[in-house]
């Protein structure tokens, strides 16, 4: 009976000590996380092995993500895969549809992505484009006569536009005489001019006597503008003009009409074609709607090709992220007892059965070294 017990207590030593020293060879793995010293010198296994080889560790680490988990050729089966490919199919089509059946404006969506003002940015750039292609225009084209920018549709229709504008010109001036402001204005001219005239004017208005010069000279004016001649007349002044203008060379006619009114001009009408305002402050779900069956359509092309250009992109996309410098950099930066808890966190288990070896290991030679030294005795 005392040999059995001899044996117990030689195994339980044994397993003890076997327990304790693979433990403690797991904890000397992480601790001390510094150097420790005593009376000046560095106390040995001061500190841990993985704190003192941390800086390697996070280079092997980077190696081993980049040479053997995430390489090139494993991304690229990844994004073939048919699976993966309906991922994104599904994720780009529930990204359409959140875009376009949203109620935020396009301002609203702009403000959104950080860009404030955008109606506004937008109306300035239209603006300095629209300055930018004038002057280029210009600086080529300036001594180019106009008469070559005219089609001859254009000219057609200002040769048919003439004779209504002869006749408008003198259908408004008929009305504007007809009518008390026009008479009023028709007076104080003769009066203005009868005055400048001196006797000649007094002898006109006693040639009339009572009668008032307007009542005699209004009928004439209108009988004038009613004229078939005096629409004629116009018409052959307006078609002289429009042949002059024909003529001019670009900078001649810019001279003529100024470059600021020109721009103006260019701005108020661009401004009105394009309703910027009105524009931003729409629904994106009334702008888009139109093109969302074509743009569904598209989407599972888009996605393939997308896929395709990043499988042709991942050697060169690989090499710009330097994972591998990511990966170190962020090992580095992880603190001794985060790099302890990441480590335990994926092997506590092992190291737990590594400790439990080792008790079971130094039990058996326990147990072996008392049998031994029973026969010894």
């Amino acid at each position: 009976m005392e040999q059995l017990v001899i044996v117990l207590i030689m195994a339980l030593i044994g397993a003890a000590i076997g327990g304790v020293t693979n433990h403690l060879a797991i904890k000397m793995l992480f601790h001390p996380y510094e150097a420790k010293y005593l009376f000046g010198k560095r106390i040995p296994f001061t500190p841990g092995l993985i704190p003192k080889r941390r800086d390697e560790l996070a280079v092997q680490l980077g190696k081993m993500v980049v040479e053997h988990l995430v390489t090139p050729e494993s991304l690229k089966k990844k994004l073939q895969e048919p699976s993966f490919q309906q991922i994104l199919l599904r994720m780009a089509n529930n990204a359409l549809e959140k875009v376009f059946t949203t109620d935020r404006t396009l301002k609203e969506a702009f403000d959104m992505l950080g860009i404030e003002n955008a109606n506004k940015q937008t109306e300035n750039f239209v603006h300095q484009l629209i300055e930018q292609k004038y002057v280029s225009f210009m600086n080529e084209k300036a001594n180019v006569p106009l008469k070559q920018f005219l089609t001859e549709g254009i000219k057609a229709k200002a040769d048919d536009i003439i004779p209504l504008i002869a006749q408008q010109i003198c259908d408004k001036a008929v009305l504007y005489f007809e009518s008390e402001d026009g008479k009023r204005k028709l007076e104080k001219m003769l009066d203005d001019f009868l005055m400048k005239k001196g006797m000649l004017g007094n002898m006109i208005q006693m040639f009339l006597g009572n009668a008032k010069v307007i009542d005699k000279v209004q009928p004439e004016v209108i009988k004038f503008f009613n004229h078939e001649g005096t629409r004629e007349l116009f018409e052959t002044l307006i078609q002289n003009e429009w042949s002059k203008l024909q003529e001019k060379n670009v900078i001649e006619a810019e001279q003529l009409i100024g470059r600021t009114t020109i721009l103006n001009g260019l701005h108020e009408v661009t401004k009105r074609l394009l309703s910027l305002n009105s524009l931003f402050n729409r629904p994106l779900n009334r702008l888009l709607a139109p093109f969302y069956k074509h743009v569904e359509k598209a989407a599972p092309v888009i996605v393939e090709k997308a896929g395709v250009f990043l499988v042709s992109r991942i050697d060169s996309l690989m090499d710009q992220l330097k994972l591998e410098d990511v990966v170190r950099e962020q090992v580095e930066s992880f603190s001794v007892a985060r790099i302890e808890e990441l480590i335990l966190g994926i092997s506590r288990r092992e190291f737990k059965m590594i400790t439990y070896l080792g008790a079971l290991l130094g039990g058996i030679i326990g147990v072996i070294q008392g049998i031994f030294a029973l026969f010894i005795q």
